[in-house]
């Protein structure tokens, strides 16, 4: 057995918001209490943590990553902080003559066109000239669409399927070819590439991960891959939940994907219902303000409920992507097909759980709630793109965009949320997405700091169908982060904060205050059961 003492602190706990000490014994939470009362514990201790005034939480989950995608961008040409269409180009020229003779495809990631003046992205023979005729891929910000050079169309074949654009922009069916093509690899670098991203999370206080494998994002043996190098704490890696977006029509087709990957939390996930605003591909009732055409939907209501049935009748978790408000309305109706057929009861046994969920009035959210739907949502895509000036607005119009991600409704009814960065997408950065849904655009639509960062922690557990984690309470395991913070306070929803409060002495733990003039708090440990994963401490 192995004991950690940390003291001389400030620790996150609902079970003792005064608390100043915790020990960690053979990685469980054995005690925890004030520092005057640590002594005893402190001879027995393997390893005493002098805190020096830091503040321990339980370990962030991020409920939607792409593991490979997010390794390869940090490893990719960032293009996220680029300010014109003439930076990306000169970024891809600087990568292009910096390259080897015998590289692969050159990849870049991150751009969003309505950042720049021209509002349109690279063409093909933009590309071409600024890499000298190689392949090319480059991923737009939210990875249902990118552009590529003319040489990867033409290995790919893409200018025969549907999705091509003959500027080079790929979307669908030649969008999925060009990822397959530019990103094939060999075992060991994808190994790596899992290992970076992460070891990356686990920077930022990730103890936990939500991975969204499906065809075109990676493979079944990679995601079976992912769940041995994550199996155990010692291992060094996150914690790992792991869902498939694969189609199913019977429950047949589920136990063969269920067999094929053992240890499944659930087929779904990335499972897409539509695409996204920012492609111009989630499927919306009236057309887009700044483009023809209302999306793309890619399931219908029969295949939604098909596959509800038949991944419930295999006894694990369904779940589906859905952004747009039609998107949505197809799903509504599956749902209910497949509760006619199933029952409330079963599916409610299993679960069915929708990621993103964007577009939500009321009688949506009035049958999210009575359906017993759990969300996972992404608080960073308002910060990101919300706004009356954002690019939600120029997709939607006003009044469409000042209605999405409408938090503060999903929380006031009930239905269960967690918080994910759906990285690459956006970084994966747990307080800026617990600051996000603070601060939200529309300030109708803010939670409080303290149920952000549940959604954030136990959230991310709770869909994972663990609902006893995610606290700090004796007898839990012990994922945690130790975390250095200017300042630490009780945060209301409309930015009203105590810094020791009557609702803290009430029993609401103290975390760190976030705002534009506040320094991020920064990670000085990550534990999972009890293991360091990230360590500046020692």
């Amino acid at each position: 057995m192995t004991s950690t003492l940390y003291r001389g602190g400030v620790v996150h706990s609902p079970a003792d918001p005064f608390a100043e000490a915790i020990l960690v014994e053979d990685g469980t939470v054995a005690w925890l209490g004030a520092d005057d009362t640590a002594d005893g514990f402190a001879a027995r201790a393997d390893e005493v943590v002098d805190l020096d005034g830091a503040l321990v939480t339980p370990g962030f989950v991020d409920a939607h990553v792409h593991v490979l995608e997010t390794g390869l961008a940090l490893e990719s040409v960032d293009l996220s902080a680029t300010t014109s269409l003439g930076d990306a180009l000169a970024a891809v020229r600087g990568a292009a003559a910096a390259r080897g003779a015998g590289d692969g495809p050159l990849l870049g990631f991150g751009w969003d066109e309505q950042r720049w003046p021209e509002r349109r992205p690279p063409t093909s023979a933009e590309l071409d000239a600024a890499a000298g005729g190689a392949r090319v891929y480059l991923a737009r910000a939210d990875l249902h669409s990118a552009v590529v050079s003319s040489a990867l169309a033409a290995e790919a074949g893409l200018e025969r399927l549907d999705g091509w654009s003959a500027d080079g922009r790929v979307e669908l069916a030649a969008h999925h070819a060009a990822r397959e093509a530019a990103r094939a690899m060999d075992g060991p670098r994808r190994t790596a590439l899992y290992r970076r991203a992460l070891g990356e999370a686990a920077r930022r206080g990730v103890v936990s991960v939500h991975e969204h494998s499906a065809p075109f994002i990676d493979t079944r043996e990679g995601l079976v891959e992912l769940l041995g190098l994550t199996a155990h704490a010692h291992d060094g890696l996150p914690h790992l939940v792991a869902y498939r977006g694969e189609p199913c029509v019977t429950v047949d087709d589920a136990r063969e994907v269920l067999e094929a990957i053992p240890g499944l939390t659930g087929i779904g996930g990335d499972l897409n219902v539509d695409g996204s605003i920012g492609s111009h591909t989630a499927a919306l009732r009236a057309p887009y303000a700044d483009a023809p055409g209302d999306g793309t939907l890619q399931m219908t209501a029969e295949r939604i409920c098909n596959h509800l049935t038949a991944v419930s009748r295999a006894g694990v978790q369904s779940g589906f992507h859905v952004i747009g408000d039609r998107a949505m309305d197809e799903l509504l109706i599956g749902l209910r097909a497949a509760v006619d057929v199933e029952g409330a009861a079963a599916l409610a046994r299993t679960g069915v759980r929708l990621e993103h969920a964007e577009m939500i009035d009321a009688p949506t959210l009035a049958a999210l709630a009575l359906l017993g739907v759990q969300l996972s949502v992404q608080p960073a895509f308002d910060a990101t793109w919300g706004g009356p000036d954002g690019l939600y607005a120029r997709r939607l119009g006003g009044a469409r965009a000042a209605a999405l991600n409408p938090l503060a409704d999903l929380a006031g009814v009930g239905v269960p949320l967690a918080f994910g960065s759906d990285s690459p997408v956006t970084p994966v950065d747990p307080w800026a997405g617990v600051r996000a849904a603070v601060e939200h655009h529309a300030a109708e639509q803010r939670i409080s700091a303290r149920a952000a960062f549940r959604a954030a922690t136990r959230g991310g557990w709770r869909l994972a169908g663990r609902p006893d984690v995610g606290d700090l309470r004796v007898g839990a395991p012990a994922h945690l982060a130790v975390w250095r913070a200017e300042h630490l306070a009780v945060q209301a929803p409309d930015g009203r904060l105590s810094a020791w409060s009557p609702d803290a002495q009430a029993g609401t733990p103290l975390l760190p205050l976030l705002g534009a003039d506040e320094p991020p708090p920064v990670c000085l440990r990550t534990v999972r059961a009890g293991v360091p994963l990230f360590d500046t401490l020692a």
